[in-house]
């Protein structure tokens, strides 16, 4: 039996601990330049973090600070230890900053309890009352008094887990922090982040993060190598149905569940939710920020805009930006950005990104360097694989329609006039619709780019398309399914896909045409033909139950007609002339969620015998016209 460690708990790990960029190899050495301390620096209660600092050994100027915090390990450990990347990008190294790298409060060396995205206290009585914004506050204020030839500013950077971080300690920003970059900042976990997704529990992700990222006993060492879980197969979807209820699996941890315990026990919006939302509290924030996401970050690709948007909301006299490009989860720090599966972006979008917005954003706030104008947007255009800057996300000038469903799998911006009609199929939670079409033990980077055609034969998979484009279509911002629809169970899910259909004429992709296909085979992607390529381009799940609100869900009543409206996250797409628009609709998505057992209870503690056939259907007609809002560009808008 092989055992994996999967793709995204790389990612996790390895984004706050510095991975060699593949497109940005140095050939600058970090010892030579640097010197390297550790400290165990003191917070307001008395507790100790860990913190290793790379001071330039070039005296003859000051330097700002560079923070990153972390849940994942600052190491390597050792004064005589170095990394062989200390900054966000090889330019930083070259530039001169003081890094400073700080394991969280519980976490590795760090003394204190870990707390999973420990909630913010907005009105402190007491050194006692601690959170991110305080360690660190207090973190500044040691590295100021403490550590010689800094200039006075300080910044902090950080992706994923450490992005949260980084946006939870500019909360009441200490007069020092002049600059901060959240990237994919998990934001809140219940809306759209890692843990849920229209209140369907991100299945696949979750079990396989917290068979990782453990409990410890504290201060200790990470170990020389983590040992993957066992999943006895290759095969995810496999192993995920065999296990049955998701409360089976927790068996499988071995008393270290606890954390992958809360995560799905908890799976309604209460109050454990409410309290880690950080967004509400992202007030008193006095230094420029830039946020960073990817349109195909599997894990927090609603993080970066939650927090993008509460940033301007609360704190309207700051510089607030956004940059999203074509990435992965961290891939703007790891990629050159080129391609992600068969979709081709044409250009080294990591490596754009790298030179020409992140190191001139921080010269510009740390050191006074030339002000780089950015936009308050900065995003990439898929489809026609172009940057755009925007004045406003989502940009002022979209016009709000709808693309609607009519008979015959027909998509059309045009609102049905039939006095009736609807499709109907019937949803088997023992057999769930796959949410790729290949063997994957893991969550696959490419899934959010993945085709679709499979999915368009399965007879509990609803198709709509439009017919062939005549002009480009530019959608930008939220998709928001309306949907009208019954089922003859109590629960059910609905799963709305956003896809871009090629030509039948399109090339074969330049993967495919390879000699060396080792990138493609490393997920087991089958090759097929370019022309026809359903690739999807937005989707997400919603649990009906919570078709009213996430607090309170309310089970269906067979047979009756209701409406479905939800959010998907943003876009900005271009479908181009000769493509077509499609649409799917279906009600399981496995294993990337949990599989809805169609009868209203509590999904942890569904029985195999909760699970049940239900026949679904969708209403198209004109006192039910079911659809998508998006928003549209006109034909051209936004500055290359």
């Amino acid at each position: 039996m092989r055992r994996i460690l999967p793709v995204w708990i790389a990612v996790f790990c390895f984004a706050s601990a510095f991975a060699q960029n593949s497109a940005d190899k140095p050939d600058f050495d970090v010892r030579a330049h640097y010197t390297k301390y550790e400290y165990r620096i003191p917070m307001r209660d008395g507790i100790h973090l860990f913190t290793s600092i790379y001071v330039p050994k070039d005296s003859s100027r000051s330097y700002p600070f560079l923070i990153n915090r972390t849940p994942y390990s600052i190491g390597p450990y050792g004064v005589d230890n170095y990394r062989k990347q200390l900054g966000p990008s090889p330019d930083f190294d070259r530039a001169g900053y003081i890094f400073v790298d700080q394991d969280v409060r519980g976490r590795w060396m760090s003394e204190g309890q870990f707390v999973e995205m420990r909630p913010h206290i907005d009105h402190k009585t007491s050194n006692k009352d601690v959170d991110d914004s305080t360690d660190l506050y207090d973190t500044i204020d040691w590295l100021l008094k403490n550590i010689p030839n800094n200039n006075g500013n300080a910044g902090i950077w950080g992706i994923s887990y450490p992005g949260f971080y980084t946006s939870a300690s500019i909360i009441d920003s200490h007069p020092a922090l002049k600059a901060a970059s959240p990237e994919a900042p998990m934001t809140n976990l219940f809306m759209g982040d890692d843990a849920y997704h229209g209140g369907a529990f991100m299945l696949a992700a979750n079990f396989g993060f917290y068979a990782f990222f453990k409990p410890q006993e504290h201060p200790e060492l990470p170990p020389k190598a983590f040992v993957p879980f066992d999943f006895g197969t290759e095969n995810g979807y496999n192993f995920y149905l065999h296990a049955g209820p998701i409360s089976n699996l927790s068996k499988l941890l071995q008393g270290n569940s606890w954390l992958y315990d809360d995560q799905m026990r908890h799976d309604t919006y209460d109050d454990y939710w409410k309290a880690r939302n950080l967004a509400p509290h992202l007030k008193n924030i006095h230094c420029a920020v830039l946020t960073v996401g990817g349109w195909f970050d599997a894990e927090d690709l609603q993080g970066p805009f939650t927090t993008f948007h509460s940033i301007d909301k609360n704190n309207p006299d700051i510089f607030n930006a956004l940059v999203v490009g074509p990435w992965v989860h961290g891939g703007w720090y790891r990629y050159d950005g080129e391609h992600l599966g068969r979709a081709d972006f044409a250009s080294n979008t990591g490596d754009f990104y790298r030179k020409n917005i992140l190191f001139p954003f921080f010269e510009h706030y740390l050191k006074g360097a030339t002000d780089t104008n950015l936009p308050k947007a900065y995003v990439f255009e898929t489809g026609t694989n172009v940057w755009r800057r925007y004045s406003a996300w989502p940009p002022e000038n979209a016009s709000a329609k709808t693309l609607y469903l009519h008979p015959n799998g027909v998509l059309s911006f045009d609102a049905p006039n039939d006095s009736s009609g609807f499709d109907e199929y019937v949803s088997d939670p023992a057999h769930p619709v796959p949410f790729v079409n290949y063997t994957a033990l893991d969550v696959p980077q490419e899934y959010m780019v993945s085709d679709q055609r499979f999915a368009a034969t399965r007879t509990d998979v609803l198709t709509y398309e439009t017919p062939v484009l005549d002009e480009d279509v530019t959608i930008v911002g939220p998709v928001s399914p309306k949907l009208f629809v019954s089922t003859s169970g109590t629960d059910s899910d609905w799963d709305v896909k956003l896809i871009d259909v090629y030509p039948n004429d399109y090339p074969d992709s330049k993967l495919d045409k390879r000699e060396n296909r080792r990138e493609r085979t490393d997920v087991g992607m089958p090759a097929f033909e370019m022309g026809g390529y359903e690739q999807l381009i937005r989707g997400e799940p919603f649990r009906g139950k919570f078709r009213h609100s996430f607090e309170k869900p309310e089970a269906f009543t067979p047979g009756k007609v209701e409406e479905v409206n939800f959010n998907m996250q943003d876009v900005n797409h271009t479908f181009q002339r000769g493509h077509r628009i499609m649409v799917q609709i279906q009600s399981s998505w496995f294993p990337l969620t949990d599989r809805n057992p169609q009868t209203f209870l509590n999904i942890p503690d569904a029985k195999p015998s909760d699970f049940v056939k239900a026949t679904e259907r969708v209403y198209h007609s004109k006192t039910k016209p079911s659809g998508i809002a998006v928003k549209v560009m006109p034909a051209y808008a936004g500055e290359k």
